[in-house]
């Protein structure tokens, strides 16, 4: 009888295959841009559709219409919690004090507990700035527990200070960060299936009816060394990991909400409420979960692309 053959399974591009520590990303890097802006911004996954666009490549003999899957993510305004000052020390980064905003949501009780006083002073010396966010899902009527994140700013010491400072006491908007046509990482936790086996979480092959002793091909490797190497493929948690993902093309920005809203509302989401970005593609979590939208760290040849049709 002829013996089965299969490649190995299972992917080694990310391991360990471990859950993420809470619903929505950390970011440790931040891409540099020549402008003083803030280099991300957060909002909700709504979910998916298609639309018909044109691209304009000049390579292209003749321009045709596409059909495109797009992401609607939801963002609605954030706000300000707190501008850190940052000192380099052996240890990394540390946080020399923090100005809190004067004026916060009474919605922030549900998710952290709130400082008894917002009297700080700013340092003489310091060597980076970031500031801290927090979202209002309330207006998009998702739920009432917003999420705080902290997000970079770019350009010198000076500029940052004067653009954080800028930011209090004030609704921030995607629109005033991001723009049509532009590329975009996408930070996300993906959705959890829980504790699966090797055939779904890694797509080991079932062995033939005939086949003896054995119902799985052999997923604990060679019998020389006599150890189990770390890139077998075994049970153990299957998704809910923090991911993410290069050159998203957002394609439209807008607050018209009647262009998109289906009759019906979204599956498992509802009706969007207000601002909404286009992603094309699909973006990592389910519906409802946390997404976070940064500068690209990658450099890629854009062109420029006309919607002409969204699919309700």
């Amino acid at each position: 009888m002829a013996r089965g053959n299969k490649p190995r399974a299972g992917s080694l591009q990310f391991w360990p295959r471990k859950r993420a520590k809470r619903m929505y990303p950390r970011i440790r890097s931040w891409n540099k841009v020549d402008t003083t802006k803030l280099l991300g911004f957060l909002g909700y996954k709504v979910g998916m559709t298609h639309l018909q666009a044109q691209e304009t490549n000049p390579s292209l003999k003749a321009a045709s219409l596409k059909n495109f899957p797009i992401t609607i993510i939801e963002c609605p305004p954030l706000k300000l919690f707190s501008i850190r000052f940052y000192k380099h020390t052996l240890h990394g980064n540390k946080i020399i004090t923090e100005l809190l905003s004067s004026n916060l949501n009474k919605e922030l009780k549900r998710k952290i507990k709130m400082p008894k006083s917002i009297k700080a002073t700013e340092p003489q010396e310091y060597d980076d700035i970031k500031i801290l966010v927090y979202t209002q899902p309330h207006l998009s009527f998702i739920k009432k527990k917003p999420e705080v994140l902290e997000l970079g700013i770019s350009g010198s010491k000076e500029e940052k200070l004067s653009y954080a400072k800028s930011l209090l006491n004030k609704d921030i908007r995607i629109s005033e960060i991001f723009k049509n046509n532009q590329y975009i990482d996408v930070h996300a936790v993906t959705k959890g299936h829980g504790f699966q086996g090797a055939v779904k979480r890694h797509g080991v092959a079932l062995r033939s009816h005939k086949s003896e002793k054995k119902r799985r091909a052999n997923i604990y490797g060679s019998q020389t060394p006599g150890k189990i190497r770390w890139g077998m493929p075994m049970p153990g948690q299957k998704g809910l990991n923090t991911r993410t993902e290069y050159n998203k093309l957002l394609l439209k920005i807008s607050n018209n909400v009647e262009e998109i809203n289906p009759k019906q509302g979204f599956h498992q989401y509802g009706f969007v409420n207000s601002e909404y970005v286009l992603v094309k593609g699909s973006v990592p979590g389910a519906k409802k979960r946390l997404v976070v939208m940064t500068e690209p760290a990658r450099t890629k040849k854009l062109f420029q692309t006309e919607i002409k049709f969204i699919k309700k």
